[in-house]
């Protein structure tokens, strides 16, 4: 069976450049073609959403000037060229069908100087059937970051109450072929709130150290069979009272990479969604962040 590859989506902007670099990388760590993807968005207007449409103008000057670049770099992987026409918040998300990676920079050359995450990195972490990572632009501050000791660290954001086991396979195979360590965030609520009548809060009854206790004890048994796959990858769990998505913030920095998981379908609501802590990782996180769907298979 031959091996699926890492796309990169370039547009020619500097952010793209950068999910270019991380790209090449995962491609040699995995073992993996590289495809190098063009989507000519001017073509939306006429193209409908989801339809590859191969063959834009030629020449592709973005891609002519991506494989100069790549070229030039030793040890590359096998890479392929790829220009295609439509809409990219619509044509990129349907390449994760056939991509065990899907990789793009926070922001392309379109949209608001000011957001800090492009409407297509988003639609991609959304709707892709396989992991997306986002490489953010440098300088992002993350604040409160605890304590790490040097070295590649890969962390992963754990929720003892609902596990998400293909996020947790992601992660630690991820830091298995970096030959990192994984950080593994659970957070717990704290204070609890919990209301007699309207307008009246009752103080909590539970000790906050069981609370720890207890969180501590889940995520030790949810880690047990991840560790006996991966007994090479050393892992640091890291529990805390409060907000996940402050905790991984704040965990990305030095970090190679931030995994989380997107959003499991609910019953009501069947549209796939990118979950809170998700998107506020997506925005605000330091490092590169995998978004893994619940549906990604391991190549």
């Amino acid at each position: 069976m031959s091996t699926l590859p890492v796309i990169a989506a370039v547009d020619g902007s500097d952010d793209s450049l950068r999910a270019l670099d991380w790209a090449l990388e995962a491609a040699r760590g995995r073992g993996a073609p590289l495809r190098v993807v063009h989507v000519w968005q001017y073509a939306a207007a006429w193209t409908p959403p989801g339809v590859l449409v191969a063959g834009p103008p030629d020449p592709d000057e973005v891609l002519d000037q991506v494989r100069t670049y790549v070229e030039g770099q030793a040890g590359r992987p096998v890479v392929e060229y790829l220009g295609l026409q439509g809409a990219p918040g619509a044509v990129l998300p349907e390449l994760g069908s056939s991509a065990q990676l899907l990789v793009l920079g926070s922001r392309g050359r379109g949209g608001f100087t000011s957001l800090l995450l492009g409407s297509n990195g988003m639609a991609a972490a959304r709707d892709s059937d396989c992991p997306v990572v986002v490489v953010p632009r440098p300088g992002r501050e993350v604040h409160d970051a605890p304590p790490a000791e040097p070295g590649p660290r890969v962390v992963v954001g754990l929720h003892v109450d609902s596990p998400d086991e293909i996020t947790l396979s992601f992660a630690f195979a991820e830091a298995a072929r970096r030959g990192a360590r994984l950080q593994v965030v659970a957070a717990y609520p704290w204070p609890p709130q919990a209301w007699a009548s309207p307008g009246e809060l009752v103080p909590p009854v539970i000790d906050q150290d069981d609370i720890e206790n207890e969180t501590r004890t889940l995520t030790e048994s949810l880690l047990a069979p991840h560790r006996e796959r991966h007994p090479d990858v050393r892992t640091e769990p890291y529990v805390a009272p409060g907000d996940a998505a402050g905790h991984l913030v704040a965990a990305s920095k030095d970090a190679e990479l931030v995994v989380v998981g997107r959003h499991r379908r609910r019953l009501l609501s069947p549209a796939r969604l990118i979950g809170s802590v998700t998107q506020a990782v997506l925005l605000h996180a330091a490092s590169p962040v995998a978004v893994v769907p619940p549906t990604a298979l391991e190549e």
